[in-house]
């Protein structure tokens, strides 16, 4: 080999060697620029260990040989992808209804999943869930609770235009633990009894016996609450609303149902960490005027918040808040609001709550 061969050797090598050094910081800058991870993170030294060993591992001398021939866009998605699985990121997530089929209708482009945070307060909320005891419900007894707050209604007028309404939510309930009876609701010093409902129950009116039945498995849960939404709220139903959106709100509805059985609350929370689109909100006052942190998920204009104390990740209520002007209200406003301030459990309708606990 003569000296102008050598020459082009080493400068092949050197070219060579370039390219495998931008591959290397390409990883590595990839782990800083992508979302976070949808899940608790690695802790800092073992995802330093996976970087160190995969680095290592691209500088093998088998390596290098076996990706020389590769085009360069092959080689780079193929590192690159090693280099996200190893870093412990997700860069999409495509979330799927029950039978792995996706409900939503823009379910072939990538959707943001629930943020670490979110994701993480609620695992605590699961978790202090899992620390209660399990509720003692006697035959007959009632579910007592005590809400405030608001709610905001739109109509028509006569001018074609639209009025809003404020309807107080400052009430008494006792619910029918075991479904049998109707429901006392006392608001203003008036009581009424709503229509008794099936024992049986749904979604929309659970009962006792209904929630018992629901599945404790965090993933089955969700898709039965997913495969409710889809129906109503999915493709071709005329909802705005959405099945992603749909399920949210459903769980928290479910949160604030009278009487959960043990295991259901901390399922239903860890469920929500599964819907895309969740995040945290760090400052968020109920309608009792408590301070929490809040789990939210953004819609059409609306943030629907669920708030927690922050010490003990206790649900304290949930309120809507509107992020832009409109015929709602103005940016800010919270359009609903309903704080749990007593629950608790008694022998009859009527009854005052003896051994009642602050909040849900």
């Amino acid at each position: 080999m003569n000296r102008e061969q050598q020459g082009r050797g080493q400068q092949g090598r050197v070219e060579e060697g370039r390219v495998e050094q931008a591959e290397r910081d390409e990883i590595r800058s990839a782990a800083d620029v992508l979302p976070a991870a949808p899940c608790p993170e690695l802790d800092p030294e073992r995802m330093r260990e996976r970087r160190h060993h995969l680095l290592n591992a691209l500088d093998a001398p088998g390596d290098r040989r076996s990706s020389r021939g590769a085009p360069w866009a092959v080689r780079r998605k193929a590192l690159a992808l090693a280099a996200f699985t190893a870093a412990g990121v997700t860069a999409t997530v495509l979330v799927f209804g029950p039978g792995g089929a996706d409900p939503r209708p823009d379910a072939r482009q990538p959707v943001r999943p629930a943020s670490a945070a979110a994701v993480r307060m609620l695992e605590k909320a699961a978790l202090a869930e899992d620390a209660k005891p399990a509720p003692l419900y006697a035959e007959g007894s009632y579910f007592y609770s005590r809400t405030v707050g608001h709610s905001t209604a739109l109509s028509e007028n006569e001018d074609g235009g639209m009025d809003r309404s404020r309807t107080d939510e400052d009430m008494e309930q006792w619910a029918s633990v075991d479904g049998s009876e109707p429901t006392l609701q006392r608001a203003d010093g008036e009581d009424t009894l709503i229509p008794e409902a099936s024992r049986k129950g749904s979604l929309n009116a659970p009962t006792y016996e209904f929630l018992a039945g629901l599945p404790t498995d965090p993933e089955a849960l969700l898709d039965q609450i997913y495969e409710d939404a889809v129906a109503n709220h999915g493709p071709g139903s005329d909802s705005t609303t959405g099945p992603d959106q749909q399920a949210f709100v459903t769980i928290g509805d479910l949160l604030r149902a009278a009487a959960a059985p043990p295991g259901l609350t901390a399922a239903l929370y860890r469920a929500a960490a599964r819907i895309p689109g969740v995040v945290t909100v760090p400052h968020a006052v109920d309608a009792a005027g408590r301070s929490g942190v809040a789990v939210a998920r953004v819609h059409d204009g609306e943030r629907t918040e669920w708030i927690f104390d922050k010490s003990t990740m206790r649900l304290l209520g949930e309120r809507t808040v509107l992020l832009e002007d409109g015929s709602w209200g103005e940016a800010g406003d919270a359009v609903t609001s309903v704080a749990v301030v007593e629950r608790g459990v008694v022998r009859r309708a009527g009854l005052a709550c003896e051994e009642c606990g602050p909040g849900a």
